[in-house]
């Protein structure tokens, strides 16, 4: 910080006149005309040139100079400012080095985070290939904040009350700008659930309450958090006060997707797993192979439908009726997807989906469940695409077919993830040949059982238990 004194010096003069402005808000030019403004900038030009900072930069006239509202804004400058004309008691020591540093430390990736609806454990971090999981507290979410010091003197501290705690999946993003706030449809690439979706299958896989994308901010620690609040969803919590009074709560709706303490190393290493075997598949989509390159977009195909129909979930009983048929339509193209092979002939496509997805469970009472599930998902589908109306159906038994549907699916995607042939051998083959019983302990049963036994999800399925 010593040898950036004259930028410091200059910050801590042009304060000091900042404290005299009027106490009502001021346009950015009125802090732009204030004494040793033009201090500031051109220390800001010595101490960090553009060739080592160019975000700090604007062209101007043809000449690239110090961008004031970058300076004033970005930085939280301008908001001490203002606290300290309405007489708010701030540090202009913390301000001072807060700006130094927003202004000569290295500029930071900028990380695209997403705000789940679950409930973890305060310091989960768990790896998610190039995703990390995380639960932050508030001290952390406040340093990725410029001027950290501010945050506790106005209202943004609320801001971070409502996702002190909350999972967040964060992975750098270095070609995203930092200067814009984007919104949720946002057309510069696929929506937030299916552009990050090796992240939350895993998640997805190790328990079957629904999880969902809430929102999905840009940071850029130390200059940017694009947080609202009305990007976060709450509810109003009742707790009883005092006297038997009650007292109503504003917090974020976490959903029914609950870790507890005791989980959070099983899913750590469940994740670990998984995770890696997806990397495994994906890593087909460059080879030359094939084979390869179509598993790989059979497995990102099936991920994408799964995410699109649990992003209209919100519970086993609110769905849209008008979307129950779409998002069973979601449901059995994810089935399709892993389970179809090349050579089945037109005629025989949906009968090998059936027979292949009941192959992947141990015991006969699952897979005549199986069966039945994805038989009546398959005549609801050609129903629905047809243009006709299922009829003999009400809204409950509907819901609770697509539970039923969602389920199945979900551990048809995680029993092909852990079978899936590390070579370039397809599963189909190996799934027709157990229909038939041929290889099936060593191919099926053995491998699922050692999975299911050592890595299991938070729930073992009920196949595994009766073996």
């Amino acid at each position: 910080m010593s040898k950036h004194l004259a930028l410091r010096e200059a910050v801590l003069s042009w304060l000091e006149c900042a404290g005299g402005l009027s106490p009502t808000p001021q346009s950015i030019m009125v802090f732009m005309f204030l004494p040793h403004w033009e201090d500031v900038v051109r220390e800001v030009a010595a101490a960090a040139p553009r060739e080592e900072h160019p975000d700090l930069y604007a062209e101007i006239d043809g000449d690239w100079v110090p961008n004031a509202v970058t300076l004033l804004e970005a930085s939280g400058l301008r908001t001490a400012a203002r606290l300290i004309a309405q007489g708010v008691p701030v540090s202009l020591s913390e301000v001072a080095d807060s700006f130094v540093t927003f202004c000569t430390g290295p500029a930071p990736v900028p990380e695209r985070w997403l705000l789940l609806n679950g409930t973890f454990p305060r310091g989960t971090r768990i790896a998610l290939g190039r995703y990390t999981l995380q639960t932050f507290t508030a001290d952390e979410l406040n340093q990725t904040i410029p001027m950290p010091a501010l945050n506790v003197l106005q209202r943004r501290s609320h801001d971070l009350d409502l996702i002190t705690g909350a999972p967040f999946v964060h992975v750098p993003d270095p070609g995203r700008p930092v200067t814009r706030r984007p919104t949720w449809f946002d057309f510069t690439g696929p929506r937030a659930e299916a552009q990050h979706w090796q992240a939350l299958l895993p998640l997805m896989l190790w328990d079957s309450e629904l999880l969902r994308v809430e929102s999905v901010f840009t940071v850029a620690r130390g200059r940017l958090f694009d947080l609202s609040p009305r990007d976060v969803p709450t509810t109003i919590q009742t707790y009883e006060g005092q006297y038997g009074s009650e007292e109503e709560v504003e917090v974020r709706d976490a959903g029914a997707f609950h870790v507890p303490d005791a989980c959070l190393p099983a899913l750590a290493d469940f994740c670990t797993t998984i995770s890696a075997k997806i990397d495994a598949v994906m890593a087909g989509a460059t080879q030359e192979q094939r084979i390869l390159k179509r598993r790989a977009r059979r497995l990102e195909r099936a991920a994408r439908h799964l995410l699109a129909a649990y992003q209209r979930t919100y519970n086993d009983e609110g769905v849209w009726e008008v979307e129950a048929d779409e998002l069973r339509l979601d449901y059995v193209i994810a089935l399709e997807a892993l389970l179809i092979s090349p050579n089945d002939a037109s005629g025989r496509i949906t009968a090998n989906i059936v027979s292949r997805a009941a192959a992947l469970f141990l015991t006969r009472d699952r897979q005549e469940e199986a069966e039945s599930i994805v038989r009546r998902a398959y005549k609801a589908r050609s129903v629905y695409v047809h243009g006709d109306v299922i009829k003999d159906q009400t809204e409950e038994e509907k819901l609770k077919e697509l539970r039923n549907l969602r389920l199945l699916t979900l551990q048809v995607i995680l029993r092909w993830i852990v079978l899936t042939p590390s070579d370039t051998e397809d599963l189909a083959p190996l799934l027709d040949a157990a229909v038939q019983s041929r290889g099936r302990e060593n191919h099926i049963d053995q491998p699922l059982r050692v999975f299911f036994t050592t890595t299991p999800p938070r729930t073992r399925p009920a196949d595994i238990t009766a073996t």
